[in-house]
């Protein structure tokens, strides 16, 4: 018979820090964490987005500063979205040789070869009408759309490009991806697909640091439905038989049940996107005197590692870093 009170007294060891360290079931590293960036033309360029305080747009050599600073606090990847200099109907510099994505790859790689530079594979920030793929009489495209995204994947690999990230979610893209990345003598570069990537309010804070908000409609058509559990497992799964290497939730703090239920069904290793809209509400929060910002922040990240990702991408990384360091 399983001992009670008074015998069993679960406060015994909550009693001290160090007891508590010492039985802490989980525990966050800065080798957890992908730092989000986002790179655009020019020299000498570090303007803060506004809705979200304390990321910034970056030129490559002002993004070669801030990956230096990442990695001195022990972050080992960063995660690379692209704001063009021009924009059209089928995304053209996505796939550019010089598109400043590759540009900024080149330049990080150069001075960092050690960083994981991650890409963000996907059409939205480079067309005119802010959808993730080709519009053919009104509707996103799929197989077209597949086509240039796949492109982009092989020119961002070529640039140096450590992982791709698809985070389009046409059907068949992570396949297409693997064909081509194969195809163009790039077969050892991973596939971080975002597999199961929810249509979600908490993008906002996104699209106005990328400039990425579509001109018509939205995005329910190809990303999921934030009712669906089930349907997750099915689009991970169907990704990891195309050729994913890691897998993806995104957003994370609304969809910790999927991390979870991910982790107990799959094998790979799991990412999870703690995304723009998590970041700005705890900033706001913060500032307002609402909530202790050290404390939500590590508060939130453990919650995502504790449903089961592996790795964790933040806009919080650099803070938490060097919280963890403390």
């Amino acid at each position: 018979m399983a001992a009670t009170y008074p015998i069993l007294r679960m406060r015994r060891l909550r009693k001290t820090e160090a007891v508590r360290q010492l039985v802490r079931e989980t525990a966050l590293s800065p080798q957890d964490f992908i730092y989000p960036m986002f790179v655009t033309h020019g020299k000498g360029v570090r303007r803060e987005i506004s809705a979200m305080p304390g990321c910034y747009h970056l030129s490559p050599d002002e993004a070669v500063r801030e990956a230096q600073e990442a990695q001195s606090l022990g972050i080992p990847a960063v995660l690379l979205f692209g704001i063009p200099a021009q924009k059209d109907g089928v995304g053209s510099e996505a796939y550019a040789e010089n598109g400043i994505v590759q540009q900024a790859v080149r330049a990080i790689k150069g001075a960092l070869p050690e960083m994981v530079v991650v890409t963000d594979v996907c059409l939205c920030e480079y067309t005119d009408h802010g959808h993730c793929g080709v519009i053919v009489d009104g509707h996103v495209e799929n197989d077209r759309s597949v086509e240039l995204i796949a492109k982009a994947a092989v020119s961002h690999a070529k640039a140096g490009a450590d992982i791709v990230a698809p985070s389009d979610m046409m059907d068949g893209r992570v396949g297409a991806i693997r064909k081509a990345l194969d195809a163009g003598g790039q077969s050892n570069v991973p596939i971080m697909s975002y597999a199961a990537k929810y249509a979600s309010a908490f993008f906002g804070p996104f699209r106005e640091a990328a400039g990425s908000t579509p001109q018509f409609g939205d995005r329910r058509g190809y990303q999921m439905d934030p009712a669906n559990a089930r349907e997750a497992l099915r689009e991970i799964e169907l990704d990891i038989s195309e050729g994913a290497d890691i897998i993806m939730v995104k957003p994370a703090l609304a969809y910790l049940d999927i991390i979870a239920r991910a982790r107990q069904r799959f094998d790979l290793p799991i990412a999870a996107y703690n995304v723009s809209g998590e970041y700005s509400m705890l900033k706001a929060a913060a500032r307002n005197g609402w909530l202790d910002e050290r404390r939500s922040v590590m508060e939130t990240l453990t919650s995502i590692k504790r449903a089961g990702a592996d790795i964790i991408i933040t806009y919080h990384a650099k803070d938490a870093a060097r919280w963890l360091r403390e």
